[in-house]
């Protein structure tokens, strides 16, 4: 009877020492309360209970969600900014040993970092710069995460929440740039037009039969297929004649008054 009781505890016993691993967790083990030199894992791994303690450490990559920050920008501008980290443990000693929960120490880290980093651009850099500030506040949170055996992977900022002052300011500053464009264009357009008129007006003065063409052209254009314009050609020397005795008579006139 003795020796089934003692095979029931050796039993118990070493059922209680075996833990099988995940391939992404390792064990830190403590012997007597001093840690060993090398986890343990993955797999099948032999503590000594009740002398060892182990502590299971998974090295995948964490997703944590920034909760809204309130910041105010360089140029003095109140908005709300949440963004998301991604970090793993690399090292899962360092991460028991020189922290009490490192995913605590990590989320608080990340939330006064994003607030003082942000703190130091205007709006405008906010806005449009979003990479440049993910690749610094990932520099920042990766060189102080370092010395505690954790690797922060990517940081990115997800939504940026302004006032709605402030919304209809840049949606009045977006619209008057719109028109400050369409003016310098249209503008622009008008200015190439002149000069192509310009270049146009020599070369008619140079060769006088090229109105005539041109004035054929014209009557083509206006004799179109149902059309019910009438057109009475009348030369233009004629005109021109007309013009000079109008103005011949006109002056006796003058001079008699």
């Amino acid at each position: 009877m003795g020796y089934i009781v003692a095979a029931v505890i050796i039993f118990f016993w070493v059922s209680s020492c075996l833990n099988v691993l995940r391939e992404y967790e390792r064990a830190v083990v403590f012997r007597l309360g001093r840690v060993l030199a090398i986890d343990k894992g993955p797999g099948l791994i032999l503590v000594y209970w009740p002398i060892d303690k182990i502590v299971r450490v998974s090295l995948r990559v964490v997703a944590w969600d920034i909760p809204p920050q309130d910041v105010i920008t360089r140029d003095n501008v109140s908005v709300k900014v949440n963004a998301v980290v991604y970090f793993r443990v690399l090292s899962a000693q360092k991460a028991i040993l020189e922290l009490e929960n490192y995913r605590y120490a990590i989320e608080q880290l990340a939330q006064t970092t994003l607030r003082s980093v942000l703190g130091e651009v205007e709006l405008d850099d906010l806005l449009s710069q979003r990479e440049k500030l993910n690749a610094r506040l990932q520099t920042i949170l990766d060189e102080q995460t370092e010395a505690w055996g954790i690797k922060v992977t990517k940081v990115e900022i997800k939504q940026v929440d302004l006032p709605q002052e402030m919304q209809r300011a840049m949606a009045r500053q977006a619209e008057a740039e719109r028109e400050r464009r369409a003016k310098i264009i249209n503008a622009d357009g008008e200015f190439q037009a002149s000069e192509k008129l310009s270049e146009a007006a020599s070369i008619l003065a140079r060769e006088p039969v090229t109105i005539t063409l041109r004035y054929l052209q014209t009557l083509a254009e206006i004799g179109t297929e149902k059309n019910t314009t009438i057109v009475f050609p009348i030369p233009v020397e004629l005109l021109t004649a007309l013009m000079g005795k109008t103005v011949a008579a006109a002056k006796p006139v003058e001079e008699q008054k």
